[in-house]
């Protein structure tokens, strides 16, 4: 489904902050960036991964779609994502770790992005605790793209996880906004695992 938006400043022109979204922030100077764009109802349970990813010593920004129903309206792909507190946000870090939601039934991470070295950590670290990880048969989702907001941080190099909808359905009671409020066993292994190759 193509978006609706291709950038922000269309999206804020005809959708409501406070209504139709909220942008979550915490900085911690110096570090990385975990990100969650198309967080809330867009894919959800991609910004509650993303802040424990993050944790207190990580900075994180979250984009979240808030309506009661037709949140994937407010999607604007990787390559375009110029919402401006993320974009300030990530080119001031040293490196931004992405994370997203794919429609896969399986239980499978795919993971992507331009930082060779922590893709192999993060990757090793998956798989070790007993993750599928794979690379994207898409282009589009191999988070590869210079213009792509994962590869916007000072290095130039970033880390994008595409999670499965079967991935994020196994980290939560479920993936509607009150199940997204309790978390499996499985949650706390998963962000573990990429903090132990992120970090």
């Amino acid at each position: 489904m193509p978006d609706r938006y291709k950038s922000f400043s269309e999206l804020a022109k005809e959708e409501l902050s406070g209504r139709d979204f909220c942008i979550r922030v915490r900085v911690r100077h110096g570090a990385a960036v975990v990100i969650a764009p198309h967080g809330g109802g867009i894919e959800p349970g991609t910004s509650e991964i993303a802040e424990a990813i993050a944790g207190d010593d990580l900075s994180f920004y979250a984009f979240e779609g808030t309506k009661l129903t037709g949140n994937r309206a407010l999607h604007i792909t990787s390559t375009r994502f110029d919402e401006p507190e993320c974009v300030a946000l990530v080119t001031a870090s040293p490196r931004a770790i992405s994370v997203h939601g794919e429609e896969s039934k399986r239980q499978v991470i795919f993971l992507g992005g331009r930082d060779e070295a922590i893709l192999r950590r993060v990757r090793d670290s998956l798989i070790a605790r007993g993750f599928s990880v794979e690379t994207h048969n898409r282009a589009s989702l191999q988070g590869c793209d210079r213009g792509n907001i994962c590869n916007q941080g000072k290095s130039g190099y970033g880390v994008q996880l595409e999670l499965s909808n079967g991935l994020r359905r196994s980290l939560f009671k479920s993936l509607s906004r009150t199940g997204r409020t309790c978390k499996t066993k499985r949650f706390g292994l998963f962000v573990a695992a990429v903090r132990e190759g992120v970090l």
